[in-house]
C-alpha cells in the first residue's frame, strides 16, 4: 500500500461489505456476529486503516467521550483507588475507541456547574461519578440534563439509575465476623463522615454484627473521622486512651487503615499481634504496609471495567434500571489481623497489686 491512509470506503471494497456493516464491526456493534467483526478487524490492520475519530464522531453526533468525576477528597486516600478505577474504565471505553475525560471540582458547587457545563457544551456522551452522598444532588441534576451516567456506590434511594456497588454491609460483618472467630470481643470501627451512603453502609454492618455476636454496642468504640491515613491515626489514638482500649478495630478503608497501625506501632504495640487492624478496599499498597494490611477486598479494575460497559450499554439505548449490579468483598488476610492474646503475666500481677 501507499502512504496515503486507507479510507473507510475502500476498506469496505476491500472485504466486499457495505460502508457501515464496516464501521459497525470496528466499533464492537453486537448486531454484526463475530466471524465479521474479526475479519473486518483483521483487514483493517493489515491495510493500514485507522479511524479518523472527529469525523466519525461528527458524522454520528456523538461525542464519543466519558467524563469520570473525581471524588472532590482526593487526597492520598482517593488516589490509587481511582487510579485502579480509571485502568478498568480506561480499558471498557478503548473497546469502542471512546475517550475518557477526567474532571475534578474544588467545591459541591464547583462540581454541580462543572457538570452543567461539561453536559450543555456537548463534550461528552456520558458521566461516571463515585462515592455519593446519602441523597446526592449531582445525580439528581444529571438526570434533569438527560445525559447518560452511571454511579460507582448508591445513595439513600437508588430505583431509578444505573449503578455498580460492593456490598459495604455485608463486607464489615464478614470483617467483624472474623474477629470474633479469633477471640476478640471488644471490637471498635474507624469510619468516615456519614453523609456519604458507603460510610453509613459500613458502620451499620459493624453494629450488625457486634449484635448477632452476642456484644454489646460501645459508643466509645465508634470513631467518625476525616476519610485520610491521618484521620485514621488520630482516632485510633482517641480508642487507645480509653480506659478499655478494643483488641481488634475495622477500618472504613485501607488509607485509614495505614494510619490506624501508625498509632499502634506509635504505642509500641505491634499490629495484628497486640491489636488487631482490617481495612477495606484491597488496594495493592497494603501488601506494603508495616506489617502488610489485611483488608476486605473489592476489586477496582473490575469495577472500572464494568461501569464502562454499562454505561456505553445505556448510550446504545439500554434502561438504566437494568444496569444495578452489588458484588461482595472477599477478606484478603494478610499479617495485621491475628488471635486475641491473653493477658501477660506481668499484667496480671499488676491488677492483683491495684486489687490489693
Amino acid at each position: 500500500m501507499s502512504g496515503k491512509p486507507v479510507s473507510l470506503k475502500v476498506l469496505a471494497a476491500h472485504l466486499g461489505l457495505t460502508v457501515g456493516t464496516v464501521s459497525r464491526a470496528l466499533n464492537g456493534y453486537k448486531d454484526i456476529n463475530r466471524d465479521t467483526r474479526d475479519r473486518v478487524q483483521r483487514a483493517a490492520d493489515e491495510l493500514g486503516y485507522r479511524p479518523n475519530q472527529n469525523a466519525r464522531r461528527l458524522s454520528i453526533g456523538v461525542p464519543e467521550t466519558i467524563c469520570y468525576l473525581m471524588p472532590r477528597y482526593s487526597s492520598s486516600l482517593a488516589q490509587p483507588f481511582v487510579a485502579q478505577l480509571l485502568q478498568g474504565l480506561g480499558e471498557a471505553l478503548s473497546k469502542r475507541n471512546w475517550d475518557l475525560l477526567v474532571s475534578h471540582a474544588e467545591s459541591s458547587k464547583d462540581e454541580l456547574a462543572q457538570i452543567d457545563r461539561l453536559v450543555r457544551s456537548g463534550r461528552v456522551g456520558g458521566l461516571v461519578i463515585s462515592r455519593p452522598l446519602k441523597n446526592d444532588p449531582r445525580i439528581r441534576l444529571i438526570q434533569d440534563l438527560k445525559c447518560p451516567f452511571v454511579v460507582h456506590g448508591r445513595t439513600g434511594s437508588c430505583d431509578d439509575y444505573a449503578w455498580y456497588d460492593v456490598d459495604g454491609d455485608a463486607a464489615f460483618v464478614e470483617a467483624v465476623n472474623h474477629l470474633v472467630s479469633l477471640g476478640h470481643s471488644d471490637v471498635a470501627f474507624v469510619g468516615a463522615p456519614l453523609q456519604h451512603q458507603f460510610a453509613q453502609d459500613r458502620l451499620n454492618g459493624y453494629r450488625r454484627a457486634v449484635v448477632d455476636n452476642g456484644l454489646s454496642v460501645n459508643p466509645e468504640y465508634v470513631q467518625i473521622t476525616d476519610f485520610s491515613d491521618e484521620g485514621g491515626e488520630i482516632a485510633t489514638n482517641m480508642l487507645l486512651d480509653l480506659p478499655s482500649p478494643p483488641t481488634a478495630i475495622v477500618c472504613v478503608s485501607d488509607m485509614v487503615a495505614l494510619g490506624a497501625m501508625a498509632a499502634i506501632r506509635g504505642r509500641g504495640l505491634v499490629p495484628g499481634r497486640d491489636i488487631s487492624v482490617i481495612g477495606y478496599d484491597g488496594l495493592k499498597f497494603g501488601t506494603h504496609s508495616n506489617p502488610p494490611l489485611s483488608t476486605m477486598a473489592q476489586p477496582q479494575a473490575h469495577a472500572g471495567r464494568r461501569l464502562g460497559d454499562m454505561l456505553l450499554s445505556i448510550i446504545d439505548g439500554d434502561d438504566p434500571k437494568k444496569h444495578q449490579e452489588l458484588q461482595r468483598a472477599h477478606l484478603l488476610r494478610r499479617q495485621s489481623d491475628g488471635p486475641m492474646q491473653p493477658a501477660s503475666a506481668e499484667n496480671t500481677v499488676s491488677e492483683r497489686e491495684e486489687l490489693q
